[in-house]
């Protein structure tokens, strides 16, 4: 039981990393001291989709889930719902040179709208 939880925890964590990785740059419109947090983030998401590398939380969860016997997730909300977003069918190398596209283009957005605004010049 307490493999699955961790398993499931670190899905979630990963999920959130994501979306944090994708427009964590919005928060630095709140807190502009985040932006030296999300960059590297940014860079990390984008290397891991251009390069086809593997996550390191991946195989971490994979780990925690063969030590729960990977019984009892069928029908869970985890499953349902968060896996199919982190893990979709249609992830090939294609569609993840797409999405690092997307978080570049997105950032580059975001930030070029903070310089612009001159977020960096307040004190």
């Amino acid at each position: 039981m307490i493999y699955r939880l961790a398993a499931d925890g670190l899905l979630l964590l990963h999920l959130l990393f994501i979306l944090f990785v994708l427009a964590g740059g919005v928060l630095a419109l709140w807190k502009p001291s985040l932006v030296w947090l999300h960059v590297p983030a940014a860079i990390w998401g984008m290397l891991i989709e251009f390069i086809g590398w593997t996550c390191p939380l991946t195989p971490m969860e994979n780990h925690l889930r063969k030590l729960s016997g990977n019984a009892g997730y069928k029908g869970g909300f985890i499953e349902h719902y968060l896996m199919p977003l982190i893990y979709p069918d249609w992830l090939t190398l294609k569609a993840q040179f797409v999405l690092g596209s997307l978080v570049l283009l997105v950032n580059i957005l975001i930030y070029s709208w903070l310089w612009h605004r001159g977020t960096w010049k307040r004190k």
